[in-house]
């Protein structure tokens, strides 16, 4: 069924992009295309691994300064912020890109660029984002563009792996003044994703007394052995098709090659669990922990001479969460997209983006995509970033944070 947009917010959108200033300021951001583009590479060349962010934040604190931004600092987690003053009136928006990447602080970082494409770990996910920040800024301060509502630019940490979308969390937790949060990460302008996916991450270990694989054999019981049997009693669990509900053992970690003829006194595996439903989260939560309850039990009574026991780390914590499709931040970017020239603009199911964060924080939120619809490889040593209307991943961003916090030329759609 074909997407609508409600009269309320295509009233909106058509009043915004008809105003003289905010057609300057997407004329700007196609001309200043370049510029940003050498500001993405520029970031793309510092590394910064997630907890490694520093020196990209330090640069990006310089840009939002030379920009004109007020209240320029680093937080206490280490986000980059600066902030665009509103007239009065507004919902205070937070636009935001995240500074770190998945690679290692000594991965090769070489850029290549040929026939319409730039090749470097990390130059889309997420250094094309902060850039799509920047250039958003630009275009405001080109265009003498005044928002109603205060915006917060921010270059967040820790949005990947292990960082567990951190970051965003403490920004949105020590702002209750925001309003609304425009997201950008990843390539592709033509789709919106506006619903979080849930996301459990532990480390599960093994306890038992050790032992020689030969001599001992027959007196103890193996954690090794109970840590399989958990991982097989997983492997078989039923989780539904939709919502998306997912998981996978993604390490095991057991003794070592000096003590390969040993029965080990520790086993220990990860387990990254997801779904769209939080309530499908929490069923397979209790399922994973009564097979591995299951799987102690088991290897204890198999040997009857000593007990496996279990205990956890819990890594990450995502709550599942989602927005009527319909919500006017939602519609808002569909009708910017299409505005932008995207023939079928769509809805991203789920997702894993510092607007998970946001949505957990009950702000209206979206992901949107900072440049062109084209696949990127991110997380891959190949990943690539398209240049072909590049900056309209820029401009959709402009037009959804403005929509959001209201200028002279639209009110804000957010209630």
């Amino acid at each position: 069924m074909e997407y609508q947009v409600s009269e309320k917010v295509r009233g909106a959108v058509d009043a915004l992009t008809g105003c003289e200033k905010v057609q300057k300021a997407l004329r700007f951001m196609e001309e200043d295309n370049e510029y940003i583009i050498q500001r993405q590479i520029e970031l793309t060349l510092i590394p910064a691994p997630t907890f490694h962010e520093e020196k990209k934040a330090a640069r990006v604190l310089e840009l939002f300064k030379e920009y004109g931004l007020e209240d320029c600092h680093i937080d206490d987690y280490g986000n980059a912020v600066g902030i665009m003053r509103g007239t009065g009136g507004g919902k205070n928006t937070i636009v935001e890109g995240h500074m770190d990447t998945v690679f290692d602080i000594d991965t090769k970082l070489e850029i290549k660029r040929e026939n319409g494409w730039i090749y470097c770990p990390g130059i889309v996910d997420d250094n094309r984002g902060v850039a799509a920040v920047l250039s958003v800024i630009r275009a405001l301060k080109a265009a003498d563009i005044k928002p109603k509502g205060d915006i917060h630019f921010v270059g967040t940490v820790q949005e990947e792996g292990m960082g567990a979308l951190n970051g965003m969390k403490y920004y949105v937790d020590h702002h209750p003044e925001l309003e609304a949060s425009v997201s950008i990460d990843g390539s592709g302008y033509e789709e919106v994703t506006y619903e979080a996916t849930g996301i459990q991450t532990y480390e599960f270990n093994f306890h038992g007394i050790g032992g020689h694989a030969y001599g001992s054999f027959g007196d103890i019981a193996n954690p090794a052995h109970a840590a399989g049997r958990a991982i097989a009693k997983i492997s078989e669990l039923q989780v539904p098709e939709f919502p998306k509900t997912t998981f996978a053992v993604s390490g095991l970690y057991a003794g070592s090659y000096s003590s390969i003829h040993a029965i080990v006194d520790k086993a220990t595996f990860t387990l990254n669990f997801r779904s769209n439903s939080q309530e499908e989260l929490m069923k397979l939560k209790d399922k994973i922990f009564a097979a591995v309850q299951e799987a102690c039990d088991e290897e204890t009574s198999r040997w009857g001479k000593n007990e496996i026991t279990w205990d956890c780390r819990h890594f990450m914590d995502v709550n599942a969460g989602t927005q009527d499709p319909h919500a006017p931040i939602v519609e808002a970017s569909m009708a910017a997209s299409e505005f932008l020239g995207c023939k079928e603009p769509k809805l991203g199911f789920g997702g894993s983006t510092n607007c998970s964060r946001a949505l957990e924080g009950g702000l209206p939120a979206v992901c949107l995509g900072g440049g062109a619809p084209w696949d990127s490889k991110c997380h891959s040593l190949a990943e690539q970033f398209c240049e072909f209307e590049a900056y309209k991943g820029c401009q959709i961003a402009m037009l959804v944070a403005l929509l959001c916090t209201g200028t002279e030329a639209a009110e804000t759609i957010i209630g």
